[in-house]
């Protein structure tokens, strides 16, 4: 058994362990625990880019300027050679000569030069040069190898808008040289459409496509 004395000093430990294992668990339970800290997610938006359609399909290709319809009647089958040669001066006035050859064996009884009659609003076209000798009344005849000068709609079938110069006729395997003297009305290159008829039907090139030529004037 033990004296009152050490009951004593066990009494003393235990007074001092208890406050102490208090103390002890008083702060565990004050600590507060860690969590995750919530990190907010960021989710990547798209944006739409707006998509264009074209509709529709493109329209027909617009005519040039200066430029003339095939007539409706079917194609003459005569072949010709044509060429054209543009000589003007520098201040625009000259002639344009046509050189057309006949490919074949049969006479055309009037060849037909014909081109669209605004163009006179930039070249003037005609089969000769005003004169007082031409135009003075009762004057001297003149010699004149052109037989028409019409400006549509003519009484032959000549088609409105169009100019027309009848010139022949051109003989079998011959050739005919035609000089369309011009006047020039406003500056700037032109390009006119210039067709080779012979009775309202156009003639034929040697590859089998239309005498109806491009003619540019710079």
């Amino acid at each position: 058994m033990s004296s009152p004395a050490e009951r004593r000093r066990e009494g003393w430990k235990g007074a001092i362990l208890v406050p102490a294992l208090l103390l002890a668990l008083a702060g565990c339970l004050a600590t507060p625990s860690a969590s995750p800290t919530a990190v907010p997610s960021t989710t990547p938006t798209s944006t739409a880019i707006p998509s264009v359609s074209v509709s529709g399909s493109p329209g027909p290709t617009p005519e040039p300027p200066l430029s003339l319809p095939l007539p409706d009647r079917r194609q003459d089958p005569r072949t010709v050679t044509v060429r054209v040669r543009p000589d003007l001066t520098a201040a625009g006035d000259g002639e344009i000569t046509v050189i057309v050859e006949n490919g074949t064996d049969r006479r055309i009884h009037e060849l037909v030069l014909r081109w669209p009659t605004q163009l006179r609003d930039t070249l003037f076209l005609a089969p000769f040069k005003p004169s007082e000798q031409r135009t003075r009344e009762f004057g001297p005849p003149l010699h004149q190898d052109w037989t028409s000068w019409v400006d549509g709609p003519g009484e032959r079938g000549e088609p409105a808008g169009t100019t027309s110069l009848g010139w022949g006729p051109l003989l079998p395997n011959a050739t005919l040289t035609i000089p369309i003297q011009v006047t020039r009305r406003a500056d700037g290159n032109v390009a006119f459409d210039l067709q080779v008829l012979a009775d309202e039907r156009v003639l034929t090139l040697a590859d089998g496509s239309p005498a109806a030529l491009r003619v540019s004037v710079p």
